[in-house]
This record gives C-alpha cells, sequence and structure tokens, in this order.
C-alpha cells in the first residue's frame, strides 16, 4: 500500500507521537510504500488567492515547485494521512490549511480527480479541540471526493505524551494501533451516495450555468464527467 503522509508541525511533540505509533502499526499490517510531506519545510508558501488554479490548469499555481510533488504523492497514493495538532484559532495550524487551499482546485466544484474518488485517508489530531479541527479537514477531504475518511481526535490535557497517566496513555495506544489496523485493511468501495450527490449537483451547475472556453466545464468535457461519474 502506498501511503502519503502529511506532518502538519515540524515540532517533535504529541502529534509526531501519536503519528509514529499509528505508522508503526500500520508497516506491521503489510507492504508499506511511504511517502512523507512536512509543513512548512515542503510547502513554505502560502497560497495567495491567485485563483490561477481555479481559472486554468494546476500548472498555473506560482508555487508549482512545491506543489506539483505533493499533487503527484497523491494521486499515485493508495491511501493519504493527515497529521496535525490543533491550535489556538480553533483550527489546524496555519501551514496545514495552505495545502488545502493549494489543492482546492480538485474539489468537485472545480476540477475533480478520478483518481481522488478510490482513496482512502486518515486524521490524526491533538490539542483541546480536535472535533473542530476534524470537521474542517473532513469536510475538505469530502469535497475532493475521498468518501472513506476516518479518524482519531486526542485531548491531551498536557504538553507532554510522557505526561500522560500511565493507564491511559497505554489505552490511548492500544487505541491508535487497533485503528491503523483497521485503517490497512479498509476495502476499496464505489464512492457513497452523499459523494455521488455531490458530484451530481455541481455537474449540474457547471454543465448549465458555464460553457466551452470556461475552464471548469472544459476539464468535465475533456474527462467525460458530464456523461459518466469517475468511479
Amino acid at each position: 500500500m502506498k501511503v502519503v503522509v502529511f506532518n502538519g508541525s515540524p515540532r517533535i511533540g504529541n502529534t509526531y507521537t501519536v503519528t509514529k505509533v499509528f505508522m508503526d502499526e500500520l508497516a506491521k499490517c503489510g507492504e508499506l510504500e511511504l511517502s512523507e510531506f512536512s509543513f512548512p519545510k515542503d510547502l513554505p508558501e502560502f497560497c495567495i488567492g491567485c485563483q490561477n488554479c481555479l481559472r486554468g490548469p494546476r500548472e498555473n499555481c506560482p508555487h508549482k515547485t512545491y506543489v506539483d510533488p505533493i499533487y503527484e504523492a497523491v494521486m499515485e497514493a493508495d491511501a493519504l494521512v493527515f497529521a496535525t495538532p490543533h491550535y489556538g484559532a480553533s483550527c489546524m495550524p496555519g501551514s496545514m490549511k495552505t495545502l488545502f487551499d493549494h489543492l482546492a482546485f480538485m474539489e468537485m466544484t472545480i476540477a475533480p480527480r478520478k483518481e481522488i474518488f478510490q482513496k482512502k485517508s486518515f486524521i490524526l489530531t491533538t490539542g483541546s479541540a480536535s472535533k473542530q479541527n476534524i470537521r474542517i479537514m473532513k469536510s475538505c477531504l469530502t469535497n475532493w471526493g475521498v468518501n472513506r475518511v476516518r479518524y482519531f481526535g486526542i485531548k491531551m490535557y498536557t504538553n507532554k505524551w510522557d505526561k500522560i497517566p500511565g493507564k491511559r496513555r497505554m489505552r490511548l495506544e492500544r487505541t491508535i494501533r487497533k485503528r491503523a489496523r483497521r485503517f490497512y485493511h479498509l476495502k476499496k468501495r464505489s464512492p457513497s451516495i452523499k459523494t455521488r450527490m455531490k458530484f451530481l449537483i455541481n455537474r449540474s451547475v457547471i454543465s448549465r450555468f458555464m460553457h466551452e472556453g470556461n475552464y471548469p466545464y472544459d476539464y468535465w468535457k475533456d474527462n467525460g464527467y458530464f456523461k459518466k461519474m469517475p468511479l
């Protein structure tokens, strides 16, 4: 299984520890080919909202030097793992958010990729309000077309993993490992009803209100999406 891990923080802290436990267990389940990106190191530029990738091919992005390797890894992967702490604005760090900003062109409102519809993803997050973090990231992934999104959010109550009481820390590690095994063996499936509905709604909007010469319309037409949903 080809897995891409996206690390939302360079800090070697709680999220790093949780991700290591998860990935170590994943590696025990079978063959694993791993690619890894850490932010902001591997994507130092924030999206500037130029909309070049929304009005034309993704290669028009001014930050394509950083975005291209990430995009190619996503396309080749079987599974995506997003590991990020919760930061003060009830959300992920800005360095992780800029990943979703740079890849917004893959959303079903613009230019969905058929490869995405068969991928699975896992969100690992730590912090005091992980549910909010998960909700936002899950929404981004489902808008890409990913319909098998699994997650685990951990409220830490401390800034150090080894300060968690022993019994709770052991329970958490067992849970992380259990979820890693389940994720590894999660089978491919056709897009869910919710994903299909999102696709059909966006197809209707683009076919009715856009026309040839407009990038989203031409993209959908060239890929045959007006006739058939990518499965």
